[in-house]
């Protein structure tokens, strides 16, 4: 007996991925260059004491790491998947131990002038070993214990990196909920999870007795809606009685979870005028750099927002702001497109897969993706609190670079043999 492989494809990556990649990695080095740059000194866009200087060094190891990630056999992924996480999940528990203080956030290993960041890394490594682990052919999505084994696997490294007090990297790992929904997950799930989310919300705009009325009251109309259907009577009181429970835990949640900037994160959203010169003067500021963009910008170097340092982190996690002072409406929906274009070309191409394996972990890049995309941008307006998560492919960091390079490289080397198949002779 011998394996014969037959090769349908042309094994190239998907020249439109590559290539919305490409751009959003250059627009991004274009705009870290306009966000640290200072007419007086004048410095080049190839300076490397500046970050663009530095991220032109993170682009030109990333062009490295495609062309390793092209050279590995694509069977290396998944049969690996299972391994690579271990690694990662060593790092990130070695980080509480030897990792250098950031921010607030130990999740850093010191390296010269440099850091990495493993809980950038976490995030493939997750989606490969979720995408193992549901891909095996006992595995039944349907299981209760199936649901439960990958929610551990999302929730190890979540749990790790929150332990690092990187909050904002942890609640990245709910984006993985999209990926379970698609190979199966009830709805339910996602209608419960708003439902907490607009109960934590209520609980911290309205006077707690009258929304513990409330829900009594809505607690006893579905009851009664259900007739005497028992079960249905008992799935009411206990979702009432949970409600009752969560509505009761909030305090405690910001209280004694929730850090004091993080609180302050939470009630500047609730309240957008609560702390206008404390925790919110970062949304303040991003918001009249952008709305000062206009229809189409100050121009290229122009912004004023950003010369005066008014807006912090700008050539990070704020770099959007930049992107709208200079740029304006205009530039911001291009970059917008860019991203929405890339996401649906990562979901066209997971779902023509030809293993549950590609196609699950193709759902994860663009999970991951989408989360970052989505509410990096929202928290620039003022629609999410600010957590400190990069946009990707744009914003300065060699960490994130490396990271979401081999996230989508992956994938697109997935793709790539999709049509691989093996026969015995």
């Amino acid at each position: 007996m011998r394996t014969r492989r037959l090769s349908l494809t042309s094994n190239q990556f998907d020249w439109l991925a590559v290539s919305l990649y490409f751009l959003l990695v250059l627009l991004g080095w274009l705009n870290i260059y306009a966000a640290v740059y200072d007419d007086e000194l004048g410095a080049s866009i190839f300076d490397f004491s500046i970050n663009s200087g530095r991220q032109l060094i993170w682009i030109s190891t990333s062009i490295l790491i495609i062309l390793v990630i092209s050279i590995v056999d694509f069977r290396f992924y998944d049969s690996f998947a299972f391994i690579v996480l271990g690694v990662i999940l060593l790092m990130l528990v070695s980080v509480l131990i030897f990792g250098s203080e950031v921010k607030g956030s130990k999740s850093w290993f010191g390296i010269g002038n440099f850091g990495i960041q493993p809980s950038e890394f976490a995030k493939f490594a997750t989606a490969l070993a979720l995408a193992k682990f549901l891909s095996q052919p006992t595995i039944k999505f349907e299981k209760i214990s199936t649901q439960l084994m990958s929610l551990g696997i999302i929730a190890v490294p979540a749990a790790l990196i929150l332990l690092q007090g990187d909050t904002g990297t942890a609640m990245v790992f709910a984006c993985f909920i999209i990926v379970l929904y698609r190979e199966g997950l009830s709805p339910v799930f996602f209608m419960i999870g708003f439902a907490f989310v607009l109960l934590f919300i209520l609980t911290l705009l309205v006077n707690k007795l009258v929304l513990i009325i409330g829900l009594l009251t809505l607690g006893l109309l579905a009851a009664a809606l259900s007739g005497r259907n028992i079960k249905k009577i008992g799935v009411v009181i206990v979702s009432t009685v949970f409600m009752f429970g969560f509505v009761q835990s909030v305090d405690f949640i910001m209280n004694k979870v929730l850090k004091p900037h993080q609180q302050k994160r939470v009630m500047q959203l609730i309240d957008p005028n609560a702390d206008p010169l404390g925790a919110g003067w970062q949304v303040t500021q991003s918001k009249i750099a952008i709305g000062s963009g206009g229809l189409f910008g100050k121009g290229y170097l122009q912004g004023t927002q950003t010369k005066f340092d008014f807006v912090p982190d700008q050539s990070t996690d704020n770099i959007f702001c930049t992107v709208g002072e200079e740029h304006g409406w205009f530039g911001g929906l291009i970059l917008i497109a860019a991203f929405l274009a890339l996401l649906l070309r990562i979901t066209q191409l997971a779902e023509r897969q030809k293993s549950k394996f590609a196609r699950v972990y193709g759902y994860g890049v663009a999970s991951i993706l989408f989360f970052h995309f989505a509410f990096n941008i929202a928290m620039t307006i003022g629609l999410f609190p600010v957590i400190g998560i990069p946009l990707p492919f744009f914003s300065y960091g060699g960490s994130s670079l490396w990271a979401f390079t081999i996230l989508l490289f992956i994938f697109l080397k997935l793709d790539a043999h999709r049509m691989q198949i093996f026969t015995r002779s």
